[in-house]
């Protein structure tokens, strides 16, 4: 039977290292990537609960439902799980895999993307943090994994190496601090505000320039006066 969050954040708050740190609450493999990505956004998914649908989101949610519904099978001598759900007790990381696909014994992790591709490496610092929860998991060592984007049909191999694998500690202990603070950043207000889908609730350019801040909230006190009527003074009739 498949685990959902709360019975792995369960699990991970009764084993020894949950036991050690009951202060730390495991978080989403997700975070990394929102986190890594922008923290203010990360911050308005996993603290303000905040989520807006675009085009690219609503395709996703599809996708990933398709693809998460779908049983496990043997593809060409492959084993392919689906919907795995993952756990790091050492990194405090808990989530799902979209598709784990068994290449002997070694697991190889494919995240399902359906929105255009971003610079930077957001998205395999996701790949990533699931490789490392499946080698906790299984004691396999994962070497590589693969970003399938649906747009193109394609997918970009990912390695794992220990650059990356360092960039996943970083920003679990990052995004972990700011969630514990329950803090919201600042905007980023530059171009990767372009196509978030956080964009409307976000606000980056209002909440972004404090002088464009300040006009908005000048304006939303302001009195307008009532016009003059034409052939009418104060204190005078129609007679």
């Amino acid at each position: 039977m498949r685990q959902t969050e709360e019975e792995l954040a369960l699990r991970f708050s009764e084993s020894p290292r949950g036991r050690d740190r009951p202060h730390q609450e495991p978080i989403a493999i997700s975070a990394l990537a929102h986190y890594s990505y922008c923290p203010r956004r990360c911050a308005l998914i996993h603290i303000e609960q905040t989520f807006d649908e675009n085009l690219y989101t609503l395709r996703g949610r599809m996708l990933h439902e398709r693809v998460h519904e779908a049983e496990a099978e043997v593809r060409d001598g492959v084993r392919v799980e689906r919907s795995l759900p993952l756990w790091s007790e050492k990194l405090g990381l808990i989530g799902k895999a979209d598709v784990v696909e068994y290449h002997g014994d070694v697991p190889y992790p494919v995240e399902y993307k359906v929105g255009p591709r971003r610079e930077g490496p957001h998205a395999a610092i996701q790949l990533c943090a699931q490789a490392m929860c499946l080698e906790e998991m299984t004691g396999k060592r994962v070497p590589r994994g693969a970003i399938y984007h649906h747009g193109s049909r394609r997918r970009q191999e990912v390695i794992f190496t220990k650059t990356l694998r360092a960039q996943v500690r970083i920003a679990a202990q990052a995004a972990r601090e700011m969630l514990a603070r329950a803090e919201v950043p600042a905007p980023a207000n530059d171009q990767r505000c372009r196509h978030c889908s956080l964009r409307d609730s976000c606000l980056p350019r209002a909440t972004g320039e404090p002088g464009r801040l300040r006009e908005l909230f000048a304006s939303a006190f302001a009195v307008e006066e009532e016009p003059a009527i034409a052939g009418h003074e104060e204190g005078r009739g129609d007679c």
